[in-house]
């Protein structure tokens, strides 16, 4: 599966002129956001590295059969979400 990541760099100069000549804006740096957008697996390991302070698109093909293999390790939706096997409680009792 081919999967395209958009990088999110924010500069100074890609703001409008009204806003760049208030006072409070002068104040900050030229780069207000570096980016650092990545692709990674259900693993957590990297398929694309973060890239910082460009802008830049990411592209990765990701393997979709590694997803039930993520799952042993967390999974959102599976054991955690069984109401025969996790019961979460929490007590609402007001405290002095």
């Amino acid at each position: 599966m081919f999967c395209p990541i958009l990088q999110s760099v924010f500069h100074k100069r890609h703001v409008s002129e009204d806003i760049a000549s208030r006072p409070e804006f002068e104040q900050l740096p030229e780069e207000m956001t570096r980016g650092g957008s990545c692709v990674v697996n259900p693993l957590g390991e990297f398929i694309a590295e973060p890239v910082f302070s460009e802008e830049k698109n990411i592209y990765a093909d990701i393997d979709l059969d590694k997803i039930p293999e993520g799952h042993f390790d967390f999974d959102p939706v599976g054991h955690y979400a069984r109401k025969d096997v996790f019961h979460l409680e929490v007590d609402e009792t007001k405290r002095t």
